[in-house]
């Protein structure tokens, strides 16, 4: 018997991540790489929302997956314990409000919250994967990553960005000295800000000293984003050096002139690393529509910079997100750390404060805290 997996999401229809996710883990899928055919198996289906776009019904009588009205009823399967060997939590799509800051009020705490219930009932603690950002509060994504350490509960969060293909294929050396590194994103804000922070997130720790905290966040849009290049808060080398991947030849050679003039609306993170470490996400809203990466190495004199390559339908980048799940459910330990994603929601979170504070440099001590990577 495969491993067996709870899914809980909000909603399921074409397109949303959870088809991008289950549907791979129900239908197998063609990749570059080859085909992904699952070790593991949806035991069962929660959806909060059913849209009149509805798939998963349907999917759930196709591949004989029982749903279920609660949270409790997939994870134990319709009994009265833990049933199964690891979750799925997918809190994004849906209809769900929006707060003043403009941060999307998933479900995601109230998600985890009711699945911790249940482990905790059991005893016994299971792999669980959290999709995306872990909330979009971070006292709400702080007390699931204290509750996940406090039942042992094999932790995996985050984007498909940090898994997906590079080109070129390069990763920031163990242990380099890295200066400044700066990632190419584009809209809506939090959304996809988020990938765009994963992807740097995930090439910056891997510097000297691996991850020591971040001291201040600060939103900024407008011209006040090229004016914090003129003040070398940013580097306008940096972004040439990331657009350079990009696969649209318009976009690769493209000036700072012309990068001025064909982006409407840009926006940036400025995030100041406590070991000093510059970063900054660039999301250039109708110029760039991919996840980008330059840092600057102190040992060389080009930056290293990539595309991180997502795919169109079926959007195989998911089997790979979806590998690293079925890694972590078969062998319990989750394949990259979740402190990743954990400061990634809180410079997300500090972000959308910075922006509804009309570009406010916040300080973060709360994210104080240090990682390595393997």
């Amino acid at each position: 018997m495969r491993p067996r997996l709870a899914a809980i999401v909000t909603e399921y229809r074409e397109n949303s991540h959870a088809d991008v996710i289950v549907g791979k883990f129900l239908d197998g899928c063609k990749t570059p790489d080859g085909e992904f055919r699952p070790r593991v198996e949806i035991a069962s289906l929660y959806l909060d929302q059913t849209p009149p776009t509805d798939l998963g019904r349907e999917m759930a009588e196709r591949h004989q997956v029982p749903l279920f009205p609660t949270i409790e009823g997939a994870l134990t399967l319709g009994g009265e314990a833990l049933a199964v060997d690891g979750v799925l939590l997918i809190g994004e799509h849906g209809h769900y409000p929006y707060n003043e800051m403009g941060q999307h009020l998933y479900p995601r705490r109230r998600f985890f919250e009711e699945t911790a219930r249940v482990i905790r009932k059991a005893g016994r603690p299971v792999p669980v994967f959290n999709d995306k950002h872990l909330a979009w509060a971070w006292a709400d994504a702080k007390w699931m990553y204290d509750t996940a350490r406090e039942l042992k509960i094999p932790f995996l969060a985050g984007s498909s960005v940090p898994v997906t293909w590079r080109k070129p294929e390069v990763e920031i050396p163990h242990g380099a000295v890295v200066t400044e590194a700066l990632a190419v994103s584009y809209g809506g804000t939090e959304a996809y800000g988020f990938h765009g922070l994963e992807g740097l997130q995930c090439m910056a720790e891997r510097r000297k000293g691996g991850e020591t905290g971040v001291q201040s966040v600060q939103f900024l849009a407008g011209d006040a984003v090229w004016e914090a290049a003129e003040q070398e808060r940013w580097s306008w080398s940096l972004l040439r050096a990331a657009l350079s991947r990009s696969e649209r030849p318009e976009v690769a050679g493209a000036s700072v002139a012309e990068i001025r003039a064909k982006t409407k609306e840009p926006e940036a993170f400025l995030i100041e690393y406590r070991d000093g470490l510059k970063g900054s996400v660039i999301l250039l809203h109708g110029l760039a529509d991919e996840f980008l990466f330059a840092g600057r190495l102190a040992d060389q004199a080009k930056p290293v910079s990539t595309l991180f390559w997502l795919q169109d339908k079926p959007f195989s980048h998911f089997a790979r997100l979806c590998q690293a799940i079925e890694k972590m459910v078969l062998t319990g330990k989750p394949p990259c750390p979740v402190e990743r994603t954990l400061l990634t929601t809180g410079i997300l979170d500090r972000a959308m404060q910075s922006r509804f504070h009309k570009g406010e440099k916040l300080l973060t001590p709360e994210l104080d805290f240090r990682y390595q990577v393997g």
